[in-house]
């Protein structure tokens, strides 16, 4: 079981259906949810003062990514993570999902070497077995 896991997504109902699944399936002790990719960045760059000030923090092993979202989306958010290095300070992986199974969205999720799946929304309990063997 993770500690923690993040999910990222505009959509309130993905969200709350998102954090039933984990909680159901015991995949994570404590499940975050925001809205946006600029949300999920300022949470990231927040961690990383506090890691600068040697302020011990727990962060998420894991991140359930959408990609179309207003203010910042998913993509954007990605490229910002890799940009400020975030990658080098967390060990977080992240999985897409997505609404839409587009082989170029697939295909360019594959550049983020912190990418480790693309899923197609829902996110199920059975996905969610087939991660615990991951983790």
């Amino acid at each position: 079981m993770l500690n923690k896991i993040l999910c990222v997504d505009d959509d309130q109902i993905t969200l709350m259906l998102c954090k039933k699944v984990i909680e159901r399936a015991t995949f994570a002790n404590e499940i975050i949810t925001l809205q946006n990719g600029e949300e999920a960045f300022n949470y990231f760059k927040d961690l990383s003062v506090e890691i600068a000030n040697k302020i011990e923090v727990e962060y998420p092993k894991l991140v359930f990514l959408d990609l179309n979202m207003p203010v910042m989306d998913g993509w954007e958010f990605l490229d910002g993570y890799r940009e400020n290095k975030f990658q080098e300070t967390f060990s977080t992986n992240f999985i897409v999902l997505s609404s839409t199974i587009d082989p170029l969205d697939y295909n360019k999720s594959k550049t983020y070497p912190f990418v480790i799946d693309f899923i197609a929304k829902p996110i199920t309990k059975e996905i969610l077995e087939t991660l615990k063997e991951r983790f």
